[in-house]
């Protein structure tokens, strides 16, 4: 099983980056991230909704996830896998869709922080164009190759500026299967090519569903 803090020593502390609607992605560092929608983001002083955590599931054994869903925001991707770079940091895909899992993580179900990556948009809308727009409440479904389809439940939606991102809150040791959907987000610095901030939906499972 790759624990939560293998992850968290895998991964080069930073931010994963997203291109706007131009030719060119960026591409991110990643302790953390993809980034989300300029006006129609959150700001960063609102404190994030939350729902009271369900009663825990036990998880899963390891399995590489192959296709997530997610009704509330139209999502309905295959996922590719994600591993570093040469420089220690995450890859993210290469276009906007589909979305990826981090490799070097916990499987969605395993116990520990598992993590699913997607640009918001690359030459138009990305596979998480709405992740902003997740309550506290919506599900996430996660097809993976031994047959099981575990159940998320998403408990909050939090934006992060690139500077003051939480990698211990995001990456660090739980004691339960959770999921971290991770995408950009905020204001679009159109020098720079990237947005500001991080959008992080932060689920636990609910269901194994075998």
């Amino acid at each position: 099983m790759v624990t939560a803090a293998a992850l968290f020593a895998a991964v080069t502390i930073g931010t994963t980056g997203c291109s706007g609607n131009t030719s060119t992605a960026v591409v991110p560092s990643v302790s953390a991230t993809p980034r989300a929608r300029p006006a129609t983001t959150p700001p960063a002083t609102t404190p994030p909704a939350t729902t009271p955590r369900p009663a825990r599931t036990s998880w899963l054994a390891r399995s590489s996830p192959v296709r997530l869903q997610i009704s509330a925001i139209g999502v309905d991707s295959g996922l590719i896998p994600l591993g570093l770079r040469t420089d220690g940091s995450m890859e993210v895909p290469p276009g906007g869709f589909p979305a990826g899992w981090y490799t070097g993580g916990p499987t969605p179900g395993e116990l520990g922080p598992a993590i699913i990556a997607g640009h918001v948009d690359m030459k138009g809308p990305g596979v998480f164009y709405s992740l902003h727009t997740l309550k506290p409440g919506d599900q996430v479904v996660v097809t993976r190759v031994d047959g099981s389809k575990p159940v998320f439940r998403v408990n909050r939606v939090a934006i992060f500026p690139k500077d003051k991102f939480p990698t211990q809150q995001v990456f660090g040791n739980i004691d339960h299967a959770g999921l971290r959907l991770i995408t950009c987000g905020g204001t679009f610095n159109t020098q720079s090519g990237h947005y500001e901030d991080n959008i992080v939906a932060f689920a636990d499972l609910v269901a194994p569903g075998r």
